[in-house]
């Protein structure tokens, strides 16, 4: 009975080890993805609400001195699916 065991353990551990590295590894891409998610997420959104008005401001300016009419400024609206991930 001792003899079985002690054969089996080291193949336990030499199938257990990859798989454990494996796990970890993919934990890591996984919290990477989604940390990008939410700086690319933020990213846009500061854009949007921070930089486009001014953006907008800028070419409405160009677009007076070269006598063109623009039609209004489009509004910033953001959807947002999934209310229960936001904090």
């Amino acid at each position: 009975m001792g003899l079985v065991t002690a054969s089996v353990t080291p193949a336990l551990i030499a199938s257990l080890v990859p798989v454990c590295v494996q796990f970890v590894l993919f934990l890591r891409w996984l919290h990477r993805r989604m940390r990008d998610d939410e700086i690319t997420r933020a990213f846009v959104r500061d854009v949007a609400l921070n930089h486009l008005p001014h953006i907008y401001t800028a070419l409405r300016e160009i677009a007076a001195r070269q006598g063109i009419e623009l039609d209004e400024t489009p509004l910033v609206r953001f959807l947002e699916f999934n209310r229960s991930r936001r904090k």
